[in-house]
């Protein structure tokens, strides 16, 4: 696809966008949907620029990025170092697979008793679930990255007398790079759900309780400005980390 071509679907893909805002600001105005559930996105804007204004979103926000960044940070470096140890020793995988294909199927919301019950409503509690939560994605793809290396390069690293930690980082690692870099990737996404529900549980600053207040006082138009910003929040992070894997597996 050239660049005109894709100047042309972004273009066509914004037109769609501002029609069916325009769609709901006609509809909202009109009655024909409530606007204590669907505020007009004038409304929305409005609440927005509000919350950016006084200051208080942006603060809020800070707060949940840094937990949503600090749990999937503690997540991908147990993940990678657990899926790295897993898919490399058969020992490791025989003591530790077991025990974690019983915890991978567990819902977070089962744990979540346990948790509060280790750190209360505390802002490790956010971070456990988080982690938790975010963990599984990548070890499961570092466990596969590390399981799909090139037999052959493990043979030419014995012929070559390598040792353990020059086939991890110079062979192992760069090949696994590209599906932990995934796992990362969902794993982020994850973090970013698990973090409102964190927020929500404990009662703690953040967009998650924003969106909470918001929902108890009937300020549909501070709920949905709250739901936009974990939006572009998501978007962002997202952006940042492509930014981040084509620099490091710049040769695919």
């Amino acid at each position: 696809m050239t660049s005109t071509q894709r100047l042309i679907w972004f273009a066509a893909s914004l037109g769609f966008a501002a029609m069916l805002l325009l769609l709901w600001e006609l509809a909202s105005r009109a009655g024909v949907v409530r606007p204590v559930f669907f505020p007009a996105p004038s409304r929305i804007a409005a609440a927005l620029a509000e919350g950016l204004t006084d200051g208080s979103l942006l603060r809020n926000t800070a707060l949940t990025v840094a937990r949503t960044l600090g749990g999937w940070l503690i997540a991908s470096v147990i993940g990678a170092a657990l899926g790295a140890l897993i898919g490399m020793s058969d020992k490791a995988n025989s003591w530790l697979g077991p025990m974690l294909e019983a915890l991978r199927p567990l819902p977070v919301a089962a744990l979540v008793p346990i948790i509060v019950a280790v750190f209360g409503y505390t802002e490790q509690m956010v971070l456990a679930i988080i982690a938790f939560g975010a963990l599984w994605p990548c070890l499961m793809s570092t466990v596969s990255g590390f399981r799909a290396v090139e037999p052959r390069l493990y043979e030419v690293a014995r012929v070559l007398q390598m040792g353990r930690a020059a086939v991890l980082f110079r062979i192992a690692l760069p090949s696994a790079l590209p599906e932990i870099l995934a796992g990362m990737r969902v794993g982020l996404t994850v973090a970013l759900i698990l973090v409102v529900v964190g927020e929500i549980m404990a009662s703690r600053p953040g967009v998650g309780f924003l969106i909470l207040l918001a929902q108890r006082s009937f300020q549909s138009a501070d709920l949905y400005a709250g739901i936009l910003v974990l939006g572009l929040v998501g978007l962002v992070t997202a952006a940042l980390l492509d930014s981040i894997e084509k620099r490091l597996v710049f040769w695919r």
